[in-house]
């Protein structure tokens, strides 16, 4: 009987998270009839995530919106259409699809400048994140946060899910003198909370400090419209929502989950190919110097749990290895609840040390310092030049998890 009803659960979980239907801020704030924006001038801040869920985007429908005056988009790092490649300058300009002026938010300034907020009362952004804190969306999210406080503007955030969920955090804050666009406030590098939580964390944290953390905190008057029906276990691909690319190299919800785990290795460019330039960007591990099985061996013998490792082998079409066959391997979150993310790329770093005693911090000292800025720390660059094992920066690593999810609790929606 026991047996029955645990199998009845299971099946009973599989068929509401396939039939959930959550339904993005958004569609919560076309479904009120705009009445937050009613009467006002606003600007928004959006990318090509920025949709319903019948792939309309939030520049039309804000456009369209009775009663409602947008006068202005603003661009983050990639533009509002998504057409620039990763840390391309974004160009002010005029949108041609609604003639709309565009302000760049990622060239000459970050911060939006007194200029682009003349004349307006709220400021929307929307904008699908990725749980992780060197993404840039929710740094520029931060200083427009901050440019509007000094103004009195309103801020407006449209939820949407965290393709991480709202469960996991992992990863030291970020220290004093390590403060940059990609490290911006002192969270987790994976923080735990959908944007709209965020947003309100940094506003009432003092955490708004500008780009270097040595400004004062600003609070600005913040709205979140929140989502209906998101729960903090889901995963994107639980929400009944099709997933449109917040980047270029983020085109499927694994990818944003394999961000965490690869994209800080993927600061040295000429260790390990972490499969942008081929079609899994953010999953894999490989170089022209490993064998697979080797390495899928050495891995193995870590005992790492929730992660199983498949050997791979490819040919990037892009990058320093276009062209050439490599081997390496494929990372697997089998037990996401249990897996450690955010480690997966040291335990592979400290195989590859192992195995063929490639340390990237002797190949590449020009890139430690970028290593350290997405890291937040230069804890971790230390220890692993000295010691090449992961399990050293363990209790580092860990020390900020249990303060970070009390404090973060305050600030849940949901």
């Amino acid at each position: 009987m026991r047996l029955l009803l645990s199998l009845f659960a299971a099946v009973l979980l599989t068929v509401l998270s396939a039939s959930a239907q959550v339904k993005p801020g958004i569609e919560v704030l076309r479904d009120s009839g705009f009445a937050c924006l009613q009467g006002k001038r606003v600007a928004l801040v959006t990318n090509p995530s920025g949709v319903d869920r019948n792939m309309r985007s939030s520049i039309e429908i804000l456009a369209s919106a009775p009663g409602v005056k947008l006068v202005a988009l603003m661009a983050p790092e990639h533009g509002v259409r998504g057409d620039i490649w990763a840390g391309g300058k974004v160009e002010s300009g005029t949108d041609p699809l609604t003639g709309l002026p565009v302000h760049s938010l990622y060239g000459a300034t970050r911060k939006p400048a007194p200029e682009m907020l003349s004349g307006l009362d709220a400021v929307v952004y929307d904008i699908q994140d990725t749980g992780t804190r060197s993404y840039t969306f929710i740094s520029t999210l931060g200083l427009v946060m901050r440019a509007c406080a000094e103004k009195g503007i309103e801020v407006i955030v449209l939820d949407r899910p965290n393709p991480l969920g709202g469960l996991k955090v992992e990863g030291p804050v970020v220290t004093p003198g390590y403060f940059s666009f990609i490290s911006q406030y002192r969270i987790p590098y994976i923080y735990g909370l959908t944007v709209g939580e965020l947003a309100r964390l940094i506003n009432e944290e003092g955490l708004n400090c500008g780009q270097k953390g040595n400004e004062p905190p600003l609070k600005c008057e913040l709205t979140v419209i929140p989502m209906e029906g998101w729960k903090r276990w889901m995963r994107y691909k639980d929400t009944g929502l099709e997933w449109v690319a917040p980047s270029p190299n983020i085109p499927d919800p694994d990818s944003a989950i394999g961000y965490p785990a690869a994209g800080l290795v993927g600061e040295f460019s000429n260790y390990l190919q972490i499969g942008i330039g081929y079609t899994l960007p953010f999953r894999l591990f490989a170089a022209p110097w490993i064998n697979a099985e080797k390495l899928k061996s050495s891995l193995e013998r870590l005992n790492i749990p929730g992660i199983a490792w498949r050997a791979v082998y490819y040919k990037p079409f892009s990058g320093s290895c276009a062209g050439k066959v490599i081997e390496g391997v494929q990372f697997h979150f089998v037990d996401y609840e249990k897996a450690p993310i955010t480690l997966t790329q040291f335990y592979v770093m400290e195989a590859c040390y192992k195995l063929y005693g490639k340390d990237p911090f002797q190949l590449s000292p020009d890139r430690i310092a970028a290593f350290n800025k997405v890291t937040g720390t230069d804890f971790v660059s230390k220890t692993l030049a000295s010691t090449h094992k992961a399990s050293d920066i363990l209790e580092y690593w860990n020390k900020d998890v249990a303060p970070f999810r009390q404090l973060s609790q305050k600030y849940w929606l949901y």
